[in-house]
């Protein structure tokens, strides 16, 4: 029984429960068979107080365990992502339409200059590009970090700086509660205090108005993937490698980033 399948039945759980204490490392090391590898780790946990590293010098590609491997199988036509907003916008993508979606941008943001272990902003509504930003920031090894888009300028600021992110995938609205607000007025005011930031990508939502983008560094996303590879070979990093930076809300100070290392998010 492992802790991929559908249904784990109660006395099941108590077993997985059981095994799980009476030796942790041998436990998360079958679970992580669940997973592919491109490199097998050499030790499953290596823990020096208070610094633990998981999977110690196994390689892998988070993308590739999200899509890759579920486009050979029986999941290839099925729904990936099921989405709708207030405004009664429908769309559904299975994992081969995700899959194509994902190495397009991936090559839409090497095409930008985003390399390995370069960080990302990512300040998008709930919508499909946030998903395809992540998946495409993980296949090609760089380190995103998701923004509520209700946060400030400031707020917004704080994180970019702080990640140090390179670009900034956002839109021009947000749709809330009846309301249209501008995103982009809110980037525009953040990046006059954010060096970091060498290009923005905008998913342009409200059609009955144009972009007022900045020459050299806004662009387009439909318009960037409309020349963008098809396929973007998976980055293999170290089960040790930054997925993600994660930042407190900030109400009680500032903002702290939490680094989660893609060896450890699996089993979250």
């Amino acid at each position: 029984m492992k802790l991929g399948d559908k249904y784990i039945p109660m006395e099941k759980f108590n077993k997985l429960k059981e095994e799980f204490s009476k030796n942790p490392e041998k436990f998360w090391a079958e679970q992580a068979k669940c997973l592919d590898w491109d490199k097998t780790w050499d030790k499953v946990l290596e823990w020096n107080y208070p610094y633990a590293r998981w999977f110690v010098n196994g390689k892998l590609n988070a993308c590739y365990n999200c899509l890759d491997r579920h486009i050979k199988g029986n999941k290839r036509n099925k729904a990936a992502i099921i989405w709708g907003d207030e405004n009664e916008n429908r769309r559904i993508l299975t994992y081969y339409e995700l899959y194509r979606e994902v190495n397009k941008f991936s090559n839409v943001l090497q095409n930008l200059g985003v390399e390995c272990g370069d960080r990302v902003a990512i300040y998008l509504p709930m919508i499909p590009e946030a998903i395809v930003a992540m998946l495409s920031c993980a296949r090609i090894g760089a380190i995103h970090t998701v923004v509520f888009s209700g946060f400030s300028s400031d707020a917004l600021a704080e994180r970019i700086n702080d990640a140090g992110a390179k670009i900034l995938i956002t839109a021009d609205v947000l749709y809330r509660r009846g309301k249209k607000i501008s995103l982009k007025n809110i980037v525009d005011k953040a990046l006059l205090n954010c060096p970091t930031i060498n290009h923005v990508v905008y998913v342009h939502r409200d059609k009955e108005n144009d972009i007022k983008l900045v020459e050299g560094r806004d662009y387009l996303w439909e318009e960037l993937m409309k020349g963008a590879k098809k396929y973007v070979k998976p980055v293999s990093v170290d089960s040790n490698h930054p997925l993600f930076i994660l930042y407190t809300s900030g109400t009680t100070g500032k903002p702290r980033g939490s680094c989660i290392q893609l060896g450890v998010i699996w089993f979250m």
